[in-house]
C-alpha cells in the first residue's frame, strides 16, 4: 500500500493471492492472483477499480497465460461499521486473446460490508450473472485479516 503520507490523490495498493482448490470445486488447482487496487473515499462514497490478472500453474488452464479481470466496487458508509453497495466481477480472457463474450464472465453483487474492528473485517453479497459461462445465483462471504507493521 502506498503509505498515507506521500499524499496521493487515489489509494493504490497490489494484492496477491496464491492459492490451492479441490479438483472438485475447480479445474485448476494451484494458482495465482496479481491485484492492483485503486480507490478514492469521497465523504461516505467509495469507489474502486481492482482488476485481477490470474494465472493457473496446474491444471486445465495452465497455458493460458494471465487471465484479465476487471472488477469495480461503489460502496456508501451507512454507519462507521456498516457499508452496502455494488460489486461487478468479469473476467474476459487471456490478455493476448479476449474471449467471446457469451464465454466471458460477468457477475454483478449487492452486498455489505462491516468493518468492526481494526484488524478483521467481513464482505457479503448476493450476485447475478449475465453470460452463459457465468454461475447465474451465487452467495459470497469473505472474511479478511488486516496485517499491521
Amino acid at each position: 500500500m502506498v503509505p498515507k503520507e506521500w499524499n496521493w490523490p487515489v489509494g493504490v495498493s497490489l494484492s496477491l493471492e496464491a492459492g490451492y482448490q479441490k479438483k472438485e470445486y475447480s479445474e485448476d488447482d494451484w494458482n495465482l492472483e496479481i491485484r492492483p487496487i485503486v480507490d478514492k473515499q469521497f465523504g461516505k462514497l467509495y469507489l474502486a477499480f481492482n482488476p485481477t490478472f490470474d494465472k493457473s500453474f496446474h491444471g486445465a488452464n495452465k497455458d493460458l497465460g494471465y487471465v484479465f479481470s476487471p472488477n469495480l466496487k461503489a460502496a456508501y458508509n451507512i454507519t462507521k461499521v456498516v457499508a452496502t453497495g455494488f460489486e461487478y466481477y468479469g473476467s474476459i480472457g487471456p490478455l493476448n486473446n479476449f474471449q467471446p463474450l457469451q464465454s466471458q464472465q460477468h457477475q454483478l453483487f449487492i452486498d455489505a460490508d462491516l468493518d468492526w474492528s481494526p484488524d478483521w473485517e467481513l464482505n457479503f453479497g448476493y450476485g447475478w450473472g449475465f453470460t452463459q459461462s457465468t454461475d447465474k445465483d451465487i452467495f459470497k462471504v469473505i472474511l479478511g485479516y488486516r496485517f499491521h507493521k
